[in-house]
């Protein structure tokens, strides 16, 4: 990736993207391929056996296997050589996580006590708080929490109550207040702890579960990730020391958003993993089930089910490593022996913070999606605990909650990219201007010139401009009361996501083309294709809403023939596409693209 040039976060809404300069699954090292099988055979190996006793919450079970993970270095990704991890880049992180999200609820198990339990010590931590506690992490011999949320917070994170006192003497924090929905809180040993001190200045601290006063509720009824354990916790008069509180006192927002970016990429990972699982496990089953004399994978309702499934499947993997690539280039620049290096790779994750919330609310809903029509595919075992599909569907559902609600974070997506165009960091406003301007003057339509996803590639980029038109009509309208017009963000966050999918796909199957060839990448070019259609019917129709919600007259009559001609798209023989893609996923037997 060191030939990967800088780009701005949110950026690719505004303008063109180069497909060299976009990583790609068929970019990875050898070191990579050797880590995806480490913790590919972890999960077949260890995990996948005992998923039903895992599920039954079986505290001595989850601990094991976290101390095999811890010996395998899985937990120690992102942790530095000197502290017990092994420090490998962000794709290698990105990788596991997409393994484990095949792990069930040990996933969530293990995904939380490497992510948001970790890493802030990591990033925040001080030498003294590095060398105590990241070994015992990063080996699994001590299993983490992250503590956040309260029953009068959830969205509104810095509305919380706990409290932190100094005490008379100054040598530790009073900390008193309750956690709940607390992910390894039944047999964590160390909780990042978020409190006010003096109940104004929102701070993170280092909590051991043995400090006199911490105590743990019972475990969670839970809809899904049943085997992953979930409580309350409670804090009454808990003495923490002040060497454990986390960077400086009332920095603990920034700690907890820019943890949960970080969380909200690895999420979206994970639900890659589980969507290529489910997959597999629908394409197995419909090459078996017979009816009506031959094998259900030959209905065609199966095989459009087959192929959206994967066309989905493959656009979210595009979107996970394009982002992935992103952050990396930008952290290959940062001088790793510097003081305030964790801080800055900090700063190239929060440079992306848009594309984090777009993979995270397009991962959940799509896994959502595969899971649902995987059960589908199974007919009535689909809904049987002794098929595999129902603990599937259960399981997918909290990812629209989990690290911010999808509804809080496309409130955030278009929320952050005006908010960088007010501080100049993106030149939102230039962009309104030129597609105003082009509005006005009706340029003359390009001739067609045959050349590969021509007209895919002439959608991605009008649908770019319609985006930024109804953005600029909404900022034009409501100004800085736009951030209360939720409806509206949320209908813009959706054209964006879409955008950013089409695209991510579109730049990788040209990838695909330039290294394989047209014939040989076929397979990549119809995929987009699907894409492409598909998101032409969904921008298109949020667009038309969310400018019938600001205008009226005559500018809304304006806007709508740009519209028209901005989102122009010819259909194309889907059903023949997406037969030829199940056909591939039949013969290959599984997600093999």
């Amino acid at each position: 990736m060191s030939d990967q040039k800088y780009v701005k976060g949110g950026s690719y809404i505004l303008g063109p993207s180069d497909p060299k300069q976009v990583f790609t699954p068929e970019d990875f090292s050898e070191e990579h391929v050797m880590i995806q099988d480490t913790a590919r055979k972890f999960v077949d190996g260890e995990v996948t056996p005992v998923r039903d006793e895992i599920d039954k919450i079986n505290y001595d079970i989850s601990q094991d296997l976290m101390a095999k993970a811890g010996e395998l270095g899985l937990l120690g990704i992102e942790v530095e050589e000197d502290f017990g991890g092994i420090d490998l880049d962000k794709v290698t992180s990105t990788i596991v996580s997409e393994e484990l999200g095949r792990a069930g609820s040990f996933c969530v198990t293990m995904g939380a006590h490497s992510g948001i339990a970790t890493l802030p010590i990591v990033y925040y931590g001080t030498k003294e708080q590095k060398e105590k506690y990241l070994p015992l992490l990063s080996s699994g011999e001590w299993v983490g929490a992250y503590a956040l949320t309260e029953p009068g917070s959830g969205s509104d994170a810095l509305a919380a109550k706990t409290k932190a006192v100094l005490s008379d003497d100054k040598k530790h924090y009073v900390i008193n207040g309750s956690k709940i929905f607390i992910t390894n809180g039944g047999f964590a040993k160390c909780f990042i702890v978020f409190a006010k001190i003096d109940g104004e200045q929102f701070s993170a601290f280092i909590v051991e579960r043995s400090f006199e006063g911490l105590s743990v509720g019972e475990e969670e009824k839970k809809l899904g990730i049943k085997g992953s354990s979930t409580t309350v916790v409670n804090l009454d008069n808990v003495k923490v020391p002040v060497e454990n509180l986390l960077g400086e006192p009332g920095i603990g927002a920034k700690i907890a958003l820019n943890i949960l970016n970080i969380g909200r990429f690895k999420l979206g990972a994970g639900a890659l993993g589980a969507a290529k699982d489910v997959v597999d496990k629908a394409v197995k089953y419909t090459s078996e089930r017979e009816q009506f004399g031959k094998t259900i994978n030959k209905f065609g309702m199966i095989q459009e089910k087959l192929a959206k499934m994967a066309t989905r499947t493959f656009a979210a993997e595009s979107m996970v490593y394009r982002t992935v690539g992103l952050i990396q280039s930008l952290v290959d620049t940062i001088d790793k022996s510097a003081e305030d290096a964790k801080r800055q790779i900090l700063k190239s994750i929060e440079e992306y913070s848009i594309e984090c919330s777009i993979v995270k609310v397009y991962g959940s809903e799509m896994i959502d999606f595969v899971s649902d029509e995987g059960l589908q595919c199974f007919g009535g075992y689909g809904f049987s605990q002794e098929y595999p599909m129902e603990r599937a569907y259960r399981d997918s559902r909290i990812n629209r909650i989990f690290e911010g609600t999808n509804e809080i974070n496309r409130m955030l997506i278009p929320g952050m990219l005006l908010k960088k165009g007010l501080k100049g960091e993106l030149d939102v406003l230039a962009a309104v201007n030129a597609v105003q301007k082009e509005i006005t003057e009706f340029p003359s339509l390009a001739e067609e010139t045959g050349e590969i996803l021509e007209q895919e590639k002439r959608l991605l980029m009008n649908a770019k401009k319609a985006v930024v038109l109804a953005s600029g009509a909404g900022v034009q309208r409501f100004g800085a009361k736009l951030q209360k017009e939720q409806e509206l963000l949320g209908m813009v966050a959706d054209c964006m996501i879409e955008v950013y999918a089409l695209e991510s796909v579109i730049l990788r199957t040209l990838k695909l083309v330039e290294a394989k060839g047209e014939e040989k990448a076929a397979r990549y070019i119809d995929i987009a294709k699907l894409c492409a259609m598909e998101a032409a019917f969904t921008i298109d129709a949020k667009l038309k809403e969310a400018a019938a919600s600001v205008l009226e007259g005559d500018e809304l009559k304006i806007i709508l023939s740009a519209f028209k001609r901005f989102m122009k798209f010819v259909p194309i023989n889907a059903k023949t596409l997406r037969r030829n893609l199940a056909a591939h996923l039949i013969e290959q037997g599984r997600y093999n693209l």
